[in-house]
């Protein structure tokens, strides 16, 4: 039996939940140790060599390239950027054995034509593989690569790509018919005279990664994507990114994860954990997203965590601790997936979590949207969380909607604290679902004596 299950199992047969929280803390540690964090050789350069300037008007671009070529050539090392605003019209396309270093002071503004992003690349957009503008930072198929320092990358996002969200329908739809056919990845070619939106940085089929330091702002769609990679440490970084889609840390097919110390404010999710989309993510079902460690976060924007809803492939492993919020949050945990998903999410673990004002505390749903066949309906089980206190919920503190045929199970609710809520608990559609010291409004006490 897979560890976690048997753990998850003891924590519905056995008192002794102390004991497992130790369990819990080894499988923790256990993860993070499997982590290798990149080493780059003895060797940098300055960008302001190859002929950039920081004075936010000369178009960067091809000096980075320069720089990045450079550095490929001498078998990697660091390209230093100094303080300045750095205009750059076009993507950074990184290369393996690369620290990328912002050193404080120093912003990356990217230039909002979208001509500037083509040709298209291999990419991924709401969990479908299809080519389109490239990531303005992109990593594909790299190893041991790193965005490091106290600098800036500004996608300003909010020039020209906002309009995009109005006008993509035709080709958000396109994109999941040819997921639902099995078309051949390299003929869905978008692009030009097409509207998804590019993600501001991406990493795919990269492994030995690291993201410290920086601070990232103005997204034209989502801000950090982890697609199809592994080894991944992302730690003390923030965010400033109110766009539409912006959010702030999206993992897609991805293992051997560590967040942590990340400052939060997003106009979307803070952290979505994905694994593909519908026919193409159950095919991949072999990489799933999991081994995640999530650590002493500070949320604020639309939600702090989501599974979902592309999570097709399946979401395993997931161990999220010591978080707090630091503003208000739509939803605090969000599980969301529908009947044409497929997939499951199963073996999380939430402890020490600390909400504000919320609309709904936790929400478990199977029904994202309304929408699914039916045919495909995803299965959340085997779920522990614990020590939550929620100062508000404007709507509903505790949501649970199972699906008829694919009900939620063994789920651990415990210790759980929501002060003011305007509806308390809806559950529906589960199976063995335990709830343990939960407390809605205020805790009751003594009853009245009869007059």
């Amino acid at each position: 039996m897979h560890y976690f299950k048997l753990l998850i199992c003891l924590f519905f047969i056995s008192p002794l939940f102390g004991q497992n929280n130790l369990e819990i803390e080894y499988s923790i540690k256990k993860i993070v140790a499997s982590i290798e964090e990149p080493k780059f050789r003895d060797f940098e350069v300055n960008i302001l060599n190859f002929g950039a300037k920081g004075d936010g008007e000369k178009n960067c671009h091809k000096a980075f390239t320069k720089a990045l070529k450079k550095i490929d050539q001498k078998g990697g090392g660091t390209l230093i950027v100094p303080k300045g605003i750095y205009l750059i019209n076009g993507p950074i396309h990184l290369v393996s054995n690369l620290n990328l270093h912002l050193e404080t002071g120093s912003i990356l503004k990217f230039g909002s034509n979208p001509d500037d992003y083509l040709p298209t690349v291999k990419t991924s957009w709401e969990g479908t593989f299809l080519y389109n503008y490239s990531p303005f930072i992109y990593g594909y198929g790299l190893n041991n690569v790193a965005i490091t320092g106290k600098g800036i990358i500004d996608g300003e996002g909010h020039i020209n790509w906002p309009d995009w969200k109005e006008i993509q329908a035709a080709d958000q739809e396109l994109s999941r018919t040819m997921n639902h056919n099995d078309i051949a990845i390299e003929d869905r070619q978008f692009g030009k005279d097409h509207f998804l939106r590019p993600q501001l940085v991406q990493f795919f089929n990269c492994s030995n990664i690291l993201v410290e330091g920086i601070r990232i702002e103005d997204s034209p769609f989502w801000c950090l994507h982890m697609l199809r990679s592994n080894n991944i440490t992302i730690k003390n970084i923030s965010f400033d990114a109110q766009n539409k889609n912006n959010d702030g840390i999206d993992l897609e097919y991805s293992s051997n994860v560590l967040i942590e110390g990340v400052d939060f404010n997003n106009g979307d999710d803070n952290i979505a954990i994905k694994a593909g989309r519908d026919t193409e993510g159950r095919n991949n079902h072999k990489t799933p997203t999991e081994n995640v460690v999530i650590r002493n976060c500070k949320f604020k924007g639309l939600h702090a965590l989501v599974i979902g809803s592309e999570m097709s492939a399946g979401v395993r492993n997931v161990f999220v601790v010591d978080n707090v919020a630091s503003g208000y949050l739509k939803r605090g945990i969000y599980f969301k997936t529908n009947s044409d998903r497929g997939g499951y999410i199963k073996d999380i673990f939430i402890k020490n979590l600390k909400l504000l004002d919320t609309e709904d505390c936790l929400y478990m749903t199977a029904n994202y949207h309304g929408e699914g066949s039916g045919k495909h309906a995803s299965k959340i089980s085997d779920v522990v969380i614990e020590n939550v206190h929620c100062l508000t919920s404007s709507n509903t503190a505790i949501v649970i909607e199972g699906y008829p045929t694919s009900k939620v199970e063994n789920l651990l609710l415990k210790n759980i604290t929501v002060e003011t809520a305007t509806n308390g608990v809806t559950i529906t559609n589960t199976k063995n679902v335990i709830m343990e010291e939960v407390i809605i409004g205020e805790k009751a006490g003594v009853p009245t004596a009869a007059q």
